[in-house]
């Protein structure tokens, strides 16, 4: 799967949806690091993880 065009479609979804509450994402494939900064890069409140603990810790942190 190409990460890259996953999140160009989260970032295009999250322009008809409102969103309240932050995302935690985690990618892992082709164009990961490309995907994880399109999201850094937006202005959405994206938490992008590189493993699953950390997506895990990060649910965590948003939720405390």
């Amino acid at each position: 799967m190409r990460c890259d065009r996953v999140a160009r479609g989260i970032i295009e979804a999250t322009q008809s949806v409102e969103i309240k509450v932050p995302m935690v994402i985690r990618l892992a494939g082709t164009n990961a690091e490309e995907a994880a900064e399109l999201l850094h890069n937006s202005e959405m409140n994206f938490q992008v993880a590189q493993t699953l603990e950390d997506a895990a810790q990060k649910v965590v942190k948003v939720l405390n």
